[in-house]
């Protein structure tokens, strides 16, 4: 009887270890919808510039670039908490 006792004690505070452990892991960070909704919008912007017809003196490879670090910036923003 005493085994029994004492493997339910075990049980129990595995239980509630597992419980303060789970409860103190980082939290997951929320979820960034206008982020999102912008990081779509830049994608379809660097795509409609990539298709676009004419060089335009090579200002749209450099439309190009500044809408990938925009896109780089903004998928840091979704890391961010």
């Amino acid at each position: 009887m005493k085994k029994l006792g004492l493997l339910s004690l075990i049980a129990i505070l595995i239980g509630l270890l597992t419980l303060v452990f789970t409860a103190t892991a980082a939290p997951v960070p929320p979820p960034h919808p206008r982020v999102e909704h912008a990081l779509e919008a830049l994608r379809s912007a660097r795509d409609h510039m990539a298709h676009a017809e004419g060089e335009f003196h090579g200002h749209r490879d450099k439309a190009i670039e500044h809408i990938d670090g925009a896109i780089h910036e903004a998928e840091i923003c979704m890391q961010e908490p």
